[in-house]
């Protein structure tokens, strides 16, 4: 399982080497783009509107933008020196809280904990102390340069950290329109409700719950690729060699337009006449 981070957690004076490892994963099932025509995958290339030109990685800055297309541009030093200053902070449990009273909505991602080397033992005590008290710890950790809440719980044998919004990243509900006021409820259209509830109240088992959208479009895929309903990308011709043949015979052309000799001018009848005179 790979290592997402590496570091250590403590609470009091207990100090315990962890790694974590992500415990979920994403069963999304990715489609490309392809152009219709050629089938090719489309590329998707970071160009400048302005200089019209791609844009390398290395050419690229962040920024904050403060106001309608005005910045503060970050140096990439001044965000790894942030970084590192937050990183070498211990990630300490700051409160003991019961899982009960954290809503919901401010679970964000699951982790699991591995004791590192030499902190099994310390490992095993904070895990029992969660157990026997029935609490789970609140910390806060650095994950790929962004400061997060997190719960560390008891998750059958391991300890699980799972990363929690902040009060400010949970937007108000206040602020959703068109939510109903208190509105009188029907007591038999109430009671017909609850009967439903506890018809279909039972145990949850997530083994029964399965992504059926997913296991349909793998069906769908499997019958085309089964079934010789498959299309190969047109492989990009190499670019023919440039050459300047065209170039180079109208530059020779021109050049040889200049060099011809223009034929003698015939002379003058006027000079000519005035020669004949003079003779005379």
């Amino acid at each position: 399982m790979h290592t997402v981070w590496k570091g250590s957690i403590s609470f009091g004076l207990v100090n315990i080497p962890i790694k974590l490892h992500a415990a979920t994963e994403n069963k999304d099932i990715k489609l490309r783009q392809l152009h219709k025509e050629c089938h090719s995958p489309i590329s998707y290339q970071k160009v400048c509107p302005v200089c019209d030109k791609e844009i390398q990685n290395e050419d690229i800055v962040k920024a904050y933008e403060y106001s309608k297309n005005k910045f503060v541009v970050l140096d990439a030093e001044e965000l790894e020196r942030l970084r590192k200053e937050n990183e070498e902070k211990a990630v300490e449990i700051i409160d003991f809280v019961k899982l009960e009273e954290i809503d919901p909505i401010y679970f964000e991602r699951s982790y699991f904990m591995a004791p590192d080397t030499g902190g099994g033992k310390a490992y095993a005590l904070l895990r029992k102390a969660l157990q026997d008290s029935g609490k789970i710890g609140v910390a806060k950790i650095i994950i790929r340069s962004k400061e997060q809440l997190a719960v560390v719980r008891v998750y059958k044998d391991a300890l699980l950290m799972e990363t929690i919004h902040f009060p400010d990243e949970v937007r108000k509900v206040e602020d959703v329109p068109n939510i109903p006021s208190d509105e009188k409820v029907v007591e038999k259209e109430l009671k017909t409700a609850l009967l439903l509830v506890d018809q279909l109240t039972t145990d949850f088992e997530p083994e029964k719950y399965n992504d059926d959208y997913r296991t349909a479009l793998m069906e769908l895929i499997e019958d085309k690729r089964t079934g010789q309903l498959t299309v190969t990308a047109t492989e990009k011709q190499p670019a023919a060699a440039a050459t300047n043949v065209t170039d180079l015979m109208a530059a020779l052309q021109a050049s040889l337009d200049r060099t011809k000799k223009k034929p003698a001018a015939a002379p003058r009848k006027k000079k000519a006449a005035a020669k004949k005179k003079k003779e005379a």
